[in-house]
């Protein structure tokens, strides 16, 4: 079984930036212990706005909007704690950490001091399907590797808001009718058009898809058929497609690339 440096074809460095619902948190934290555990050191932050990581998720978090603040602090932290997040501040009414402007990410990145950027480029409110909203997603323009989540759990359920982050959408972008069920061309759907998890993205990011929560047999075998629905689709502009399961090990279950990226 294949890593998650491995499944989300990442070689020496890079920002990656996560969009879509179903587990991008997870993912991100995962990600960041695996890069960190083999001695990259890893900064994970976001666009958008994260609950307050706890000790066993991240080494230290930062807590500034001064860029040279935060190179400051993260280059004492480093040795200890090759792995940590930064944010703007903490929101008091929700607890939640606020992120930055996607070019703050870019000025982070070209400091040099992180082999990986990790960023939360968007939110689903912890659920498992979404489409993107006019101002969404917020993908730094360093981005090298883009990843797309979606849920598996919500295949085959009635849509609805308990399911689905901006129903109306998600609506609006696969032609479902709030009630009928989730179809596995609807997900592929988001995944594949123009208005779905990839909006906005540079033609030089390559896009990889992660099926998430394929730790249910149902859910596995949607995702193989999800992945039969974009190998058939010509303009997808997906690179790569993995079935995987963040809460359990080995996280990557399969592997299929649509098209081979320019790397």
């Amino acid at each position: 079984m294949a890593s998650l440096r491995e499944g989300l074809m990442l070689k020496d460095g890079g920002v990656v930036s996560l969009v879509g619902g179903g587990g991008k948190t997870s993912l991100m934290f995962k990600l960041a212990h695996e890069l960190s555990m083999a001695g990259d050191t890893v900064l994970t932050t976001t666009t958008t706005k994260i609950f307050e990581p706890s000790p066993d998720q991240t080494g230290n978090v930062i807590l500034s909007g001064s860029v040279p603040i935060i190179l400051e602090r993260a280059d004492s932290l480093l040795d200890k704690h090759p792995h940590i997040t930064a944010a703007v501040g903490k929101l008091p009414e929700s607890g939640k950490l606020c992120g930055f402007r996607p070019e703050f990410i870019q000025t982070l990145w070209d400091s040099g001091l992180f082999q990986w950027i990790i960023v939360e480029a968007d939110g689903a409110a912890g659920k498992p399907l979404k489409a993107p909203a006019a101002h969404e997603p917020a993908i730094p323009a360093c981005t090298s590797r883009l990843v797309g989540i979606v849920g598996l759990s919500g295949v085959g359920q009635p849509f609805s808001d308990r399911l689905v982050f901006r129903p109306e959408q998600f609506g609006r972008l696969t032609r479902l009718q709030m009630g009928a069920n989730i179809t596995e061309a609807a997900v592929a759907d988001v995944l594949s058009l123009d208005k779905g998890l990839f909006k906005g993205y540079c033609p030089q990011i390559v896009r990889i898809a992660f099926l998430n929560q394929a730790d249910v047999q149902a859910n596995f075998l949607a995702g193989q058929g999800i992945v039969r629905i974009l190998s058939k689709r010509r303009h997808s502009n997906l690179n790569r497609v993995v079935i995987g399961q963040i809460l359990f090990t080995p996280p990557v279950l399969e592997i299929h690339d649509l098209k081979s990226p320019d790397l």
